[in-house]
């Protein structure tokens, strides 16, 4: 929502464009903590109640955002959008309650893709209206989106009932949200601040201990925020474990196709693209994610998720070779992505199968959201380590440093092999146990 935006921040808010970043260093932050607390709360109280309690976040976060004059407001807006993401693994999670066998696989997998799809189509939307509108109507629409879907799961989506029992763990809850806090936001903000500063490094380090010492606290309370045992499952580990590569290799294209599109001809690598024309693009790769997840789906009911996610992060792999080949073009890098998108439609509809059909439906939405978790961290990390590429590896243009030719081709490069590394991990979930997690999703 804010891509288009991101550049007239600092004149827009009367702010400078270090603190602009916090924009969506708070949506990133906001989300990775709040979406396992999400997933638990539905769990306890029943999943459609806590994802109208997350619309109602999007809406007041939209709002804030759409009033906002300074740049304090808006980050505190966009922090309650970020905790609205929760919304997605409920949703994945409610179907296991409500649809019949047949229908469940198919809809997992287009819902799983959602993510894809909307930030796809809403590029160029965003685009044209910053570049044609008032950028407070990007807020507004937002705002007036999430009431439309209040409203729709208000009035048709019944409840599912509440499938745990216990009280909630707030103990947990808030060591998790610390643990991440002080582990996610020196790795968002390690280029601003220097990788080796004590400012990077402290938080990470207490990061680590905080979350060493919430998991020995989750594993001896009786009611705990994520049950580890379940997550240490062959299934649900591996599964969890691609979800951060899958992650990673899925962000990496966002973060270089983009620029590679945008930079000046000048360069004698860059496209020329405007903001509008770049978003377009990148659009179709949100309509091939939709046409593609039903025939993951029928994939997963033939050969299995697991089958469906390793050829899933394989075809990303071979969509960011592609890339490096066909980067000298448009219709090239319009080719890459709609690679590269098939590619993450089969992997994300096929991880929510593998989960749900490994942990007892007593824990469906949490262990959902702890998977959504997984992914979070896998594009925070990707952002990390590409903006590191590409902020090192530079040419000069008329005095300002752009980034290079072979700065982009390391950075498909290592989409490529974190797609390729995401590919073998569901290889190594055993048999047994896929066909088991198979077997109690159908």
């Amino acid at each position: 929502l804010v891509v288009p935006l991101i550049g007239d921040l600092p004149q827009l808010l009367g702010t400078t464009a270090t603190d602009a970043t916090w924009v969506i260093t708070a949506t990133l932050l906001a989300a990775a903590v709040v979406t396992p607390v999400s997933g638990r709360l539905g769990d306890l109280y029943g999943k459609r109640p806590v994802m109208l309690g997350c619309t109602a976040l999007l809406v007041v976060g939209s709002v804030v955002c759409a009033t906002a004059s300074s740049v304090v407001p808006m980050i505190v807006g966009r922090a309650f959008q970020g905790a609205a993401m929760g919304l997605i693994p409920l949703g994945i999670s409610v179907m296991r309650d409500l649809l019949p066998p047949e229908r469940l696989g198919s809809s997992i997998a287009l819902m799983s893709a959602s993510l894809g799809i909307g930030g796809a189509l809403g590029l160029p939307a965003a685009a044209a209206v910053a570049e044609y509108g008032s950028w407070r109507g990007l807020f507004w629409g937002a705002a007036v989106l999430a009431l439309v879907v209040a409203f729709l799961v208000h009035r048709f989506l019944p409840a599912s009932g509440v499938t745990a029992g216990g009280r909630f763990d707030v103990v947990g809850a808030l060591g998790l949200g610390v643990g991440l806090i002080c582990v996610l936001l020196p790795i968002t903000k390690g280029a601003d601040w220097g990788w080796a500063s004590g400012r990077t490094l402290v938080p990470l380090v207490a990061g680590v201990v905080v979350l060493l010492v919430w998991g020995a606290y989750e594993l001896r309370t009786p009611e705990p925020l994520v049950d580890l045992r379940v997550t240490a499952r062959p299934v649900v580990l591996l599964t969890n474990l691609a979800s951060v590569v899958v992650g990673f290799a899925m962000y990496a294209q966002g973060l270089v196709i983009p620029q590679l599109l945008q930079l000046p001809t000048q360069t004698g690598y860059g496209l020329g693209q405007d903001m509008l024309q770049m978003g377009l693009w990148m659009a179709p790769g949100g309509i091939v994610m939709m046409l593609v997840s039903p025939v993951g789906a029928r994939l997963s009911h033939a050969r299995g998720p697991r089958t469906t996610l390793a050829l899933g992060a394989l075809i990303v792999s071979l969509g960011y070779l592609s890339a490096i080949a066909l980067m000298g073009s448009t219709w090239g890098l319009l080719v890459a992505v709609c690679l590269m998108s098939s590619g993450v439609g089969f992997a994300y509809g096929a991880m929510p199968a593998l989960i749900m059909g490994s942990v007892p439906i007593s824990e469906t939405a949490s262990a959902n959201s702890v998977n959504t978790l997984m992914r979070s961290i896998g594009t925070t990390v990707s952002s990390a380590v590409i903006g590191v590429v590409l902020s090192h590896m530079t040419t000069d243009l008329g005095g300002v440093p752009l980034p290079s030719e072979s700065g982009f081709r390391v950075g498909l490069l290592l989409g490529a092999a974190a797609a390729a590394l995401a590919a073998g991990g569901p290889l190594l979930i055993p048999q047994r146990a896929a066909r088991a997690a198979e077997e109690s999703i159908e």
